[in-house]
């Protein structure tokens, strides 16, 4: 028996591993890339390590501050990232909580009437979510990419069901000493769902840092855009890939916020799986 539980995990490491090297082989061939000269790009074949070593690529994007700002399009990106995940926060916590503790006529009726429309693909309101954002007059602003989005279902559905994994015996001892909603929400639900809630942001910062068709609709404006964005013009003005090593270094460092952020929040991951997670003892 124990033979066969070790054949497993071995099989198992093994698809790891393999996944793993998938993965990270392209990411570091892209990080080596960023370190090679042009002409070595296009005169050798496929070469994990440079031959020679450079920061010229990364002085050029760091010093166009012009035709191609990348630390103001990562800067603009921060904002945008931030804003929004602090603010869907605020907003799932509040929504998940009534979904899950308030009690009113109709609540699990619209809340998975809401969770289907929610699998129509984006893109189907793309023409309508623009033409909204054109009146309010948001338009190469940042609130195009901040406010829509914020009640995202899937974000509201695991906050719901984290919280009812809380036992609704600590709402009720709350309401006999004469707590209202709120204090119950801030005091009580809060602290215990900090891991779905860090999750749950993780998964909205990088949606919104990531996101790249909605950011070239609704930016024309160069110094306003977001990375993405941004990462698009640049082929243009690199033209045919001209300059794959500045390519490589502008997607490198547009990389390196989400990666920090994940190595941060990786450990609520396996938290926010288990509904009773914020129960102590």
């Amino acid at each position: 028996m124990s033979k066969s539980r070790n054949f497993s995990k071995y099989i198992a490491y093994a698809f790891l591993i393999i996944v793993c090297l998938i993965w990270a082989v392209p990411i570091l061939f892209g990080i080596t890339t960023s370190f090679r000269s042009q002409a070595e790009v296009v005169s050798s074949g496929f070469r994990l390590l440079p031959v020679n070593w450079i920061v010229d690529n990364y002085v050029t994007i760091l010093e166009n501050t012009s035709t191609a700002p990348i630390l103001r399009w990562l800067m603009n990106s921060i904002f945008i990232a931030t804003t929004h995940t602090l603010l869907v926060i605020v907003v799932i916590s509040i929504t998940g909580y009534g979904y899950s503790r308030l009690k009113f006529k109709g609540r699990d009726a619209l809340f998975f009437t809401l969770l289907g429309i929610s699998f129509f693909p984006a893109v189907v309101n793309l023409i309508t979510s623009y033409k909204i954002i054109d009146a309010l007059g948001w338009v190469n602003t940042a609130w195009a990419m901040v406010i829509p989005g914020l009640a995202g279902m899937g974000n509201i559905f695991l906050v719901r069901q984290f919280m009812k994994g809380i036992p609704t015996e600590l709402d009720e001892s709350a309401r006999v000493d004469g707590a209202s909603d709120f204090r119950i929400f801030i005091s009580i639900i809060l602290p215990l769902i900090k891991p779905v809630l860090i999750v749950c942001g993780l998964f909205s910062f990088t949606g919104s840092w990531n996101d790249f068709l909605w950011p070239v609709i609704v930016y024309t404006d160069v110094d306003k855009m977001p990375v993405t964005a941004g990462l698009l013009l640049l082929q243009d003005i690199y033209g045919n890939y001209r300059m794959i090593g500045q390519l490589m270094g502008s997607a490198i460092l547009a990389i390196i916020p989400t990666l920090l952020l994940f190595l941060f929040a990786q450990k609520y991951f396996v938290q926010s799986i288990n509904l009773n997670s914020g129960i102590k003892g």
